[in-house]
């Protein structure tokens, strides 16, 4: 008798990921590649599993669509904060998470009905790592922020090759573990045009991490001010990021619920 997996597709501005409250199985790395796949699976960006933890109210773990795992995820995490509060598996509406990149604070905020409709997120400092790639575009800022990511500043974000640029900035030597890349046109002081290629999952339509290190950088270079709201605006939508003086960074967007499912393994 075959056995059954149960999930939750979910996303933030159209970064979807399916959600396993339970442990990680051992085949993932294959699971992952199956279920993600848009046209023989479910359809996905990565799955995430949820848990309980010894130093948080909850943990969760990431992996993205080709099976690799992530230390974090902005848009991911807004989703568990709404998995367990809509699910009364908690009635905290501020939480912790425990994250490979470290622990982690939301602040949910509670729509009609008594569910989560969005979330802020405690994303820790961000950090400016060695290594920086030339492209004709300029050259990338290698941020850290959870994961690691390269941003580049560019004038027309719309033109850029992102299936072109996006494996080679992956897979440069000089990130052995993958690295994410990031494409921002400045439209403001308080607003950025961001466009992503994700380490693992390819073109997606948003990244809460990427958010942060766009913002980031924009921040250290000096196009937007630090401790004000960013109006990050991405393929599925806006996140509002705050860089604050010291470095520390906060994300704000939404988290819906698509649907609940079951597939046999």
């Amino acid at each position: 008798m075959s056995s059954k997996l149960c999930f939750t597709k979910m996303q933030g501005l159209g970064n979807d990921y399916l959600y396993v409250y339970g442990a990680v199985p051992k085949d993932v790395e294959s699971l992952c590649v199956r279920l993600c796949d848009r046209h023989f699976g479910v359809g996905a960006d990565g799955m995430i599993f949820i848990g309980g933890s010894s130093t948080a109210d909850f943990s969760m773990r990431i992996f993205n669509a080709d099976g690799s795992e992530a230390d974090m995820c902005g848009n991911g995490i807004r989703c568990v904060g709404k998995y367990v509060f809509d699910r009364g598996l908690t009635q905290k509406t501020e939480l912790t998470v425990e994250t490979r990149a470290g622990i982690r604070t939301l602040s949910l905020t509670v729509g009609d009905g008594g569910r989560v409709n969005a979330a802020a997120v405690d994303m820790g400092r961000g950090t400016l790592l060695d290594g920086a790639l030339l492209l004709p575009m300029g050259t990338g800022m290698a941020v850290a922020v959870g994961n690691a990511h390269v941003v580049y500043f560019t004038k027309e974000v719309g033109d850029v090759p992102l299936s072109l640029w996006g494996p080679m900035i992956e897979h440069d030597d000089r990130f052995p573990n993958g690295v994410n890349a990031e494409f921002v046109e400045i439209l403001s002081s308080t607003r950025l045009r961001m466009r992503v290629w994700e380490r693992g999952s390819g073109v997606t339509l948003a990244c809460g991490t990427g958010a942060c290190a766009a913002a980031f950088a924009a921040v250290c270079r000096g196009f937007c001010r630090a401790d004000r709201p960013i109006e990050v605006i991405l393929d599925g939508g806006s996140l509002f990021v705050t860089v604050e003086a010291d470095g520390d960074i906060r994300m704000e967007g939404p988290a819906e619920t698509v649907f609940d499912g079951e597939v046999a393994l």
